[in-house]
This record gives C-alpha cells, sequence and structure tokens, in this order.
C-alpha cells in the first residue's frame, strides 16, 4: 500500500511539472524578461596619450620583473 501512495506523488508531481513546463513554454509570456537580450558592452575609446602612458607603465612592470629574475 505504501508504494502505490509513493507513485501517486510521484504522478500528481509529474502532472504539476508539465503545467509549469507548459506555462514556461507558452507563447503568450508577455514579460520579455527570458526573450530579451544584454545590451553589448559599448567600446571604450581611449586617447592616444593614454595608450602611451599604459604602453611605459607595462614596460615599467616587465623591466621590473626582468630585473628581480637577474
Amino acid at each position: 500500500m505504501m508504494t502505490n501512495e509513493i507513485i501517486a506523488a510521484i504522478d500528481a508531481e509529474i502532472q504539476k511539472l508539465q503545467q509549469v513546463k507548459a506555462l514556461l513554454n507558452s507563447s503568450g509570456d508577455h514579460s520579455g524578461a527570458a526573450r530579451t537580450r544584454a545590451a553589448p558592452f559599448k567600446k571604450r575609446n581611449v586617447s592616444p596619450e593614454a595608450r602611451a602612458r599604459m604602453a611605459a607603465a607595462q614596460t615599467a612592470r616587465w623591466a621590473k620583473i626582468k630585473k628581480a629574475t637577474k
């Protein structure tokens, strides 16, 4: 008798899950939350002066590492 109750509970849970699946798959979903795509990241424009500063800083980091290995 205990097995029949377990099977009945499982069948009831399956029925609930099928209803939820049908709701999620329905085309009448007007929220749009699942269908919208995130906006792509904006490309950042870096000035030539900033690029030169970044390059100089990276060169200094490389030199520091190279000096430490000697």
